[in-house]
């Protein structure tokens, strides 16, 4: 069993060789004392294959919403996952963007956190969406990955609130966005694997977060990174 760690620690660089990107968000970095979120270039998307391939989603209940490549048969399930990520990284501009991060734990990828943004100089609102390999969960990972991706949304990039959205039924994340301070945000319906699902709503303010915020979380190349998403200074927001 891994010690756990103090508040003065910082989890030392993985040892996953990263060489720089031409491609500032690929060079995104959040560091806590636990794991560590890097940018998902492909070489660490082709570490993560073998996870994606044992399957991500198996059994009930189903957390993500259609349409879902991690709930798909091999080999189909990593092609379609290799290509909803490359997708995704060809869109951002000012109004879309999505960064996707694999998360490192002891050198090892164990999983994906993504930041998403809409309109965000507008709103200021990012959307999380995580997920965790079967082997890494109930060790408080997914707690850990949230609270480092909101840093990088609200000290990083500067933004207003954080929504989260889970299935009623997906009892971990649900309670990753209570434990944070998120507040109930109402409820909507989605479908997963074909059929109908409620789906709680949560929200997080820059207040809220402010009152909990950690000081052992470390930020790399997010300066770099502005100008990607049109953000022109985290104050802006």
């Amino acid at each position: 069993m891994r010690a756990p760690p103090t508040a003065s620690t910082v989890a030392p660089v993985p040892t996953i060789a990263k060489t720089a990107s031409p491609y500032p968000p690929l060079n995104v970095r959040v560091d806590t004392p636990q794991l560590s979120l890097l940018g998902a270039t492909d070489d660490l998307l082709e570490r993560l294959l073998p996870t994606v391939r044992k399957g991500v989603a198996t059994v009930p209940p189903w957390p993500f919403d259609d349409p879902m490549s991690l709930y798909k048969d091999n080999p189909d399930r990593e092609w379609a996952w290799l290509r909803g990520i490359w997708a995704g990284r060809a869109k951002v501009g000012d109004s879309f963007w999505r960064l996707y991060f694999v998360v490192v734990v002891d050198g090892e990828p164990v999983g994906m956190q993504d930041l998403v943004g809409i309109d965000f100089a507008t709103f200021g609102t990012v959307t999380t969406f995580s997920w965790l390999g079967t082997e890494a969960r109930g060790q408080g990972l997914g707690k850990e990955m949230r609270q480092a991706v909101l840093h990088l949304a609200f000290e990083g990039l500067g933004a207003r609130e954080a929504d989260s959205v889970a299935y009623v039924d997906n009892h971990a994340s649900n309670r990753v966005s209570e434990a944070l301070g998120y507040m109930p945000n109402g409820v909507s319906r989605s479908t997963r694997r074909g059929e109908a699902a409620e789906e709680k709503r949560w929200r997080l303010t820059r207040e809220r977060w402010l009152k909990g915020k950690r000081d052992d979380i470390e930020l790399v190349g997010v300066a770099d990174c502005l100008p990607v998403l049109g953000i022109r200074s985290p104050r802006d927001h």
